[in-house]
């Protein structure tokens, strides 16, 4: 075959493939037009560069803020968690509320010892009335602790009963934060298992529990997608005593239970003379605002043993009902 004049001798047809990012010349693009060429040239380029609209979409925090691409937001909001979950597998939870106040037995008690002192140096409950209704409220925080050690022992016995199978079964999944979030998330850590955490952004600074897995712990900027991701994989909600947010959380999945947007879950209330106290639901029923079966959607436990056993019962029969 005779050789292709176009081609030097000892040269390859074929050049070498370029660098993906490095040119050997420069373009024109490159060089930004210099002073003298254009003495205000210089200056009228860095006010370009400056100006917000210059600015790459994805990288405009105010653009991403404003009002006009609040539905990116929320969809962003839902799809970085929903991703993660996927990536780990994550097709079931089992829900833990309960107060951010209610920490363990050990610091209760030192936070009580701490009232006490700052009320005996104030001169006791008539000089100091103000003193004495914290104090008041801390010997109830140290009664309530017990709950702290009752979330991370069932939360424990969940993960280990879970870690029978491959992979588990389901995650607990809390709000991240302290007090009966960070005994749930605990008892699972302490099982060895993956466990979530749900953060919302706050106008101040707050810390995730240090309990929940590193890969698992979200943040959200919306309450009603943090509330989505706490109910599309629900296997169980768990509700320990707590205040607003607690209530809030619980109120939301009995209504949607209620109204069957969402299908039957166990519900569990434990502290039934904390629930009888906070919200009288007989009431409820027999002032006609919810019907019997609406009071049927719950039920009331004590100890860990107790939540896991029952969420167990209720999960066979409700097998069997179908």
């Amino acid at each position: 075959m005779s050789e292709d004049p176009a081609t030097p001798r000892g040269e390859s047809p074929i050049p070498a493939p370029a660098h993906p990012q490095r040119r050997r010349e420069p373009l024109p693009s490159h060089r930004p037009k210099s002073a003298a060429e254009d003495p205000l040239a210089p200056e009228r380029v860095r006010r370009i560069i400056a100006s917000p609209s210059y600015r790459v979409a994805y990288q405009d925090a105010d653009f991403l803020a404003g009002d006009d691409t609040r539905g990116e937001r929320l969809m962003l909001d839902y799809l970085k968690t929903e991703l993660a979950l996927e990536r780990h597998g994550v097709a079931q939870t089992i829900v833990v509320f309960g107060s951010t106040r209610i920490c363990e037995p050990a610091e209760a008690r030192r936070r009580r010892d701490e009232a006490r002192a700052w009320l005996d140096e104030a001169g006791g409950p008539e000089a100091a009335p103000e003193l004495a209704a914290k104090l008041a409220i801390a010997d109830r925080i140290v009664a309530r602790s017990r709950y702290y050690e009752v979330a991370r022992d069932f939360c424990r016995l969940t993960a280990e009963a879970d870690s029978i199978g491959a992979p588990p079964s389901s995650l607990v999944m809390t709000g991240g934060g302290p007090g009966i979030m960070e005994a749930a998330n605990r008892g699972a850590f302490d099982a060895g298992a993956e466990t979530i955490g749900l953060n919302i952004a706050l106008p101040h600074e707050q810390y995730p529990n240090p309990y929940v897995t590193p890969e698992l712990c979200f943040q959200f900027h919306y309450f009603a997608l943090r509330k989505l991701h706490f109910l599309q994989r629900a296997r169980a909600l768990v509700a320990f005593p707590g205040g607003y947010g607690t209530f809030d959380e619980l109120f939301e999945v009995l209504t949607l239970v209620q109204t069957r947007v969402m299908r039957p879950i166990p519900i569990i209330l434990v502290g039934e003379e904390f629930w009888r106290g906070a919200v009288n639901f007989d009431f409820l029923v027999a002032e006609g605002v919810i019907d019997r079966e609406d009071r049927e959607l719950f039920w009331f436990a004590e100890t860990a043993q107790e939540i896991h056993e029952s969420l167990l019962a209720w999960e066979r029969a409700a097998r069997g009902a179908r």
